[in-house]
Parts: C-alpha cells; structure tokens; sequence
C-alpha cells in the first residue's frame, strides 16, 4: 500500500500539523505502507525559507525514513491578504507541478487548512490514481469568516464552494476532533467521516525519562515559582491578551509567574501591551525545537491553555494539551466543550476557566499555587488519561485498519 501526504507544513518547521502528520507518517511506514510526503519549503513561522533549503538544496530528503518531496512556495513577511493568497496558491501550483512526476499511489491524504490546496489533492488524486482522503484539523472558512480573518462576501463563497467539491470528491473524511466529525457528518450525512485525532508519544513526553534541566535557574525564577506555561503559536484564536490581563491582576502575588514561549501574529502586539502593563510576572521566550520541550515541560508547573470565546471553539483540541498531559502536566484551560469534557471534567487533569475571562483565570492560578497538594493529584491523572486515549501508535494502528478497509 502507498499513501502519499500532501501538506504545507512539515518538518523541520516547528508545529502542531507539522508533528502530527510527521508522526503518523513514521508509524504508518513502521506497519508496512509505502509513504511519501509533499511539502513545500520549509519558512513557517518566520516567513522565509530556511538557509538549508535556499539554491535548489534537499528539494528530496528522508527524514526518519519518509522520503520527503519539497516544492517551492512563495513567502513574504507581509501580513496583508494578497499576500496570504500568494503564499496559498503559489504551493497548490507548485505542488501539482511537483506531485504529478511522482509515481501512482493508493491513497492521497491531504491537510487542511489551508483549503485552497484541495484544487491541487483532488487534480493529483486524479493523476496518480490515488483515493483522496481529506483531512481536516480546522474548520475553515468557517474559522476565518468568525474570527474575522477573511471577510469578503465572494472570497468566502468560493471557499465553501470548494470546501463542499473537496468532501464530494473525498473516498473519506477525517476529521482532527469529534466536534469536527460531527459537523462534516451533520452537513454531508452520506460521506464517510473518520475521527483521526491528534495525540502524543507517550515515550518521548515521559517524566521519567527527562532529567531536570537548569530551565528554571536560566530564566531568574525560584523553585517555589508556581509556573503558568503558554507554548505555541501566538496569534488571533488563542486569545493570549487574557494571560496579561490575569498576570495585571496577579502583580502581587509573589510565587505565580507566567510564560509565553512562541512566535506569531500576535506576539508584537502581546508584548507592547506587557510593557504598557508593566508586568514583572511575565515572561516572553523563542519558540524552541521539539526536542528541548520535555525538559521545558518537566521544569514548569502547569499548561495553560486558551482559545477565544466562540461557538467554533467548542469541538477544538489544542495540540498542546497532549504533550503536557504526557509530562504530568495539569491544564489551567480556557477551551469550553470537548477539550473541557475530555481533560476537566472526565480525566480531573486540571481546571477550567471561561475563555477571555481574566478573572476566573486568575482564580485559577491561585487555587493551584494555594493547594500543591491537588496540582499533584492532578498531575498523575493527566499522564494516565492521555496515555489511555490519545497515545499516538493506537491512533495510527486504528487508522492503519481505516485504510486496508478502504483500499478495497
């Protein structure tokens, strides 16, 4: 059987998609299927394509044994949205261009968003003789239309347009989440939608296995800081503004410190509000590669984890979350509805607040700070939770299943 994933991102990009199809991807082959993946130049988040990859250089690579097809991507810093369309499209011709010399496969999975790279999977399923398998871990363009990313009336006609053709042309559906799942199945009940969710190497993310660095020591904080830790892309869904507003009204409180390591939109704008806050208790850092984020992991006390607040929001599982669990990480998370099922109130690995409420956030990492006691607890609850629902090799064992059904 060969699968080929077509994909924007992709290591060594740092990222959510990046690690999730990376670690399918490996686990798949390790059970027999050829696999492949096409990608463009790697320049996610910085907007530029990174030195190794500039001249014509690794345009095919392996890494951890998946041979990796790269297609050139036009990038610019620009943050306008003829820019963002350059960005998309220039990929969706590219990789058509790239993809079509490669030789046939049995299936074709392609990650959205960004949307528009269906016009190249479902031209490229045709070509390569390959069922298409569409994947979904975000709901666009329903997300930008209510984040008012994009809100012209006939660019968003043509997106649900093409959202609609992607799931008709699709063999099946997957969907990151089960909110997802349900939304595709509620609006095209006679497509086979499949839950693929994301999840986490319970072997990589293992406290045992980590040592304790010198994290703490490196960035001025004491071992009785109670640390509050944001790590990921710093943009327009996460609602980061909330963790200033609940640090403003924390300023005295001694032991609590927060942590925001990332890159972004947003991060410019988060950190001139910092300055005009005049926040002590704050802590901006670089992204890091994957492999330094266990040790990172082990050295704070608590994931924090926040989405704004939208009905789009509700079926939404931040990849985040899978990584701390595995740490022993209990969640102070700012996400209603599944995640919320899932971690708070079945797996008791931490608590709630109401998404952009500062003051429940607040609330919050007092109560942690004031009872270590129950942060452990929570603590041993979320490794287990997470190992026994979203380990990665039962993940990509059950969708191994998924696709000797379907090749049939």
């Amino acid at each position: 059987m060969r699968l080929l994933i077509l994909t924007q991102y992709y290591p060594p990009e740092i990222g959510a998609p990046q690690n999730r199809l990376h670690e399918l991807a490996v686990r798949l082959k390790q059970k027999g299927i050829e696999v492949e993946v096409l990608t463009a130049l790697p320049n996610y988040p910085k907007m530029e394509i990174q030195e190794a990859y500039k001249n014509g250089e690794n345009r095919e690579e392996i890494i951890e044994g998946i041979l990796v097809h790269r297609a050139w991507i036009h990038v610019s810093k620009s943050k306008s949205i003829i820019s963002r369309l350059l960005n998309y499209f220039s990929f969706v011709w590219s990789s058509y261009w790239r993809g079509s010399k490669l030789k046939p496969f049995d299936f074709l999975l392609v990650e959205s968003p960004p949307l528009f790279l269906g016009y190249s999977a479902i031209a490229l399923a045709k070509k390569l003789n390959a069922k298409l398998i569409f994947n979904v871990s975000d709901l666009w363009p329903e997300s930008a239309e209510k984040l008012d990313i994009v809100n012209n009336k006939h660019l968003l006609k043509l997106a649900y347009n093409l959202e609609a053709k992607c799931y008709r042309k699709s063999h099946f559906i997957t969907g990151q989440t089960q909110g997802i799942v349900d939304d595709i199945r509620r609006r095209f009940p006679n497509k086979d939608v499949y839950w693929l969710p994301n999840g986490v190497d319970v072997d990589f993310y293992n406290p045992d296995k980590i040592e304790s660095g010198d994290f703490r020591e490196r960035n001025g904080f004491q071992q009785e800081d109670v640390l509050f830790f944001y790590g990921g892309i710093l943009g327009y869904a996460q609602g980061l503004e909330v963790i200033l507003k609940a640090a403003s009204l924390l300023k005295n409180h001694e032991k609590i410190k927060f942590i925001i390591q990332g890159s972004g939109p947003e991060k410019e704008r988060l950190m001139e509000i910092n300055e005009s806050l005049e926040l002590k208790n704050v802590l901006f850092l670089e992204p890091v590669q994957k492999s330094e984020m266990p040790a990172i992991l082990k050295s704070i006390d608590v994931a924090l984890v926040p989405l704004k607040k939208l009905d789009l929001f509700q079926g939404a599982i931040p990849s985040k979350v899978f990584e701390a669990l595995s740490m022993k990480k209990p969640l102070l998370l700012g996400v209603d509805g599944e995640a919320r099922q899932h971690f708070i109130e079945k797996g008791e690995a931490g608590k709630y607040f109401e998404p952009e409420n500062e003051n429940e956030l607040a609330e919050c990492a007092v109560f942690f700070a004031d009872n270590p006691d129950e942060l452990k607890k929570m603590s041993e609850n979320a490794r287990a939770y997470v190992s026994r629902y979203f380990d990665r090799n039962q993940i990509a064992a059950s969708f191994h299943s998924k696709l000797q059904e379907s090749i049939t």
